[in-house]
């Protein structure tokens, strides 16, 4: 531990601008694949053909190894970041939108009809029915993508993007563990803080009624 320690003080390392590069990457593809994940679900689910072709679609871009795609992009999107950033939302938006969905699709509908012969908007209804249902499943799909997003951004250093990875790949190269550790371990206590506070929020978000009866809803995707 002491030489991992050592190498990461060493300033000549740039441990520090290593870290605010992977945070950096890790952050921006979680909230863009949340946001086009989520907004597809939400459209989807109105349609079953619709729901049919995203699932089946969302299940093929995840059977693409990530290292292909990053290879297969270069000549279009070149080097660093973007490419990175492309690959890593591709890969972040099957649990999310596949959580979506089968989330919104799951509310009886009943329910629905129930809210809205009490005279609730729809606004009303999306608000204080359907999103204490769907949120906890949102957010199991979320915290799927958040873990693998962040597993898998140290790829991104075989196309020329910062981060963690540059070590692990420097360090294999060199067969020098030590350098891998120092790349590898930031990567798994950032994916263990991540793990654990939104296994807190998805408990959070979870109707009091439904985690006394059932427990948190775990994700769809396995």
């Amino acid at each position: 531990m002491n030489s991992i320690w050592n190498y990461i003080a060493d300033p000549s390392h740039n441990f520090l601008y290593e870290t605010t590069t992977y945070l950096q990457i890790c952050a921006f593809t979680i909230v863009i694949a949340i946001v086009i994940g989520v907004g597809l679900g939400v459209v989807v689910s109105r349609s079953a053909i619709l729901g049919f072709i995203a699932i089946n679609l969302s299940g093929l871009m995840r059977a693409i190894p990530i290292i292909a795609f990053l290879i297969a992009v270069l000549p279009y999107l070149g080097l660093g970041f973007t490419p990175a950033a492309v690959a890593l939302i591709i890969l972040g938006i099957p649990p999310i939108l596949l959580n979506t969905y089968t989330g919104l699709r799951s509310i009886d509908a009943a329910m629905i009809d129930a809210a809205r012969g009490m005279g609730m908007t729809t606004w009303q209804i999306i608000r204080r029915v359907q999103a204490p249902l769907v949120m906890p499943i949102i957010a199991a799909g979320i915290r799927t993508s958040a873990i693998q997003i962040i597993a898998t951004a140290t790829l991104a250093a075989f196309i020329g993007a910062d981060g963690y990875g540059v070590y692990i790949v420097d360090g294999l190269y060199k067969l020098d563990n030590t350098e891998i550790l120092a790349g590898a371990i930031p990567v798994a206590i950032i994916a263990l803080i991540v793990e654990g506070f939104m296994e807190i929020l998805q408990r959070v978000l979870t109707p009091a009624g439904l985690r006394e009866s059932s427990g948190t809803p775990q994700s769809q995707v396995s």
